[in-house]
């Protein structure tokens, strides 16, 4: 045997044992570059050991040689201690929790929240009582004008596109608190009930009362009381 082959003896069959005992039966490495050093301590007793079988003199040189093979061998396993798919010598990140997405350093992608639809604001057409009365003094019944408007309204809250109509009745401050409050759901109750005798459909209709909890105007005087008493049509 030649004096090169027999200093390569050490090294092949070092590298044949390290590398096996350096990868799982899956074929991944769970040594990497933090554990070379083990390996090159086993790489050279098992080199020195095949050396020492040829001769003493070359127990030396096969575990030298074996030592470096095996750490050679070692360092260049790839793990992947995280499995984030990202062998752990490129693995900038490598605790990422598992079913993390990350990029090609192993670091975990920014996730962005899903914006959430903003749903759209209803079209408000306002009923009240300027220019022209919608209801009997201190009643919910509606007069003839409050009727020709809302005639005017139904093919517009008839179209497809509107899936809904909230009747919402608001008063001013004439009175107690408690009776705008009842008086403004009797109105917005008599306005929904007249839009469903002109054909609207009843599922598409509700009605709510706020008496005079929202203001628009100034109650002091009687412009600001009239816009005020009003009948809002909220549609979506």
């Amino acid at each position: 045997m030649s004096v090169f082959s027999k200093a390569a003896v050490p090294v092949l069959v070092t590298a044949s044992l390290i590398s096996g005992c350096a990868t799982h039966s899956d074929g991944s490495a769970p040594l990497n570059q933090r554990t070379w050093p083990v390996c090159s301590l086993l790489g050279g007793l098992l080199g020195g050991g095949l050396g020492a079988i040829e001769s003493s003199a070359w127990a030396a040189g096969g575990g030298v040689a074996g030592a470096i093979a095996g750490g050679l061998i070692c360092y260049a396993q790839d793990g992947d201690e995280d499995e984030d798919g990202v062998f752990d010598r490129r693995d900038r990140c490598p605790d990422t929790p598992a079913n993390t997405p990350v990029s090609h350093t192993g670091c975990p992608l920014p996730q962005y929240p899903v914006a959430d639809k903003a749903a759209p604001e209803p079209e408000i057409i306002t009923l009240n009582d300027q220019g022209s009365v919608m209801f009997a003094y201190d009643s919910a019944e509606l007069t003839s004008s409050a009727h020709s408007q809302l005639q005017g309204l139904m093919s517009k809250l008839n179209a497809p596109g509107v899936t809904s109509v909230k009747v919402i009745g608001h008063t001013d401050s004439q009175g107690s608190d408690a009776y705008n409050q009842t008086l403004s759901e009797r109105r917005a109750s008599s306005v929904a009930e007249y839009l469903i005798s002109q054909g609207l459909a009843p599922s598409k209709v509700t009605s709510q009362g706020r008496g005079e909890s929202e203001p628009i105007a100034d109650n002091e005087t009687d412009a600001g009381r009239a816009q005020n008493r009003r009948v809002e049509l909220h549609l979506n």
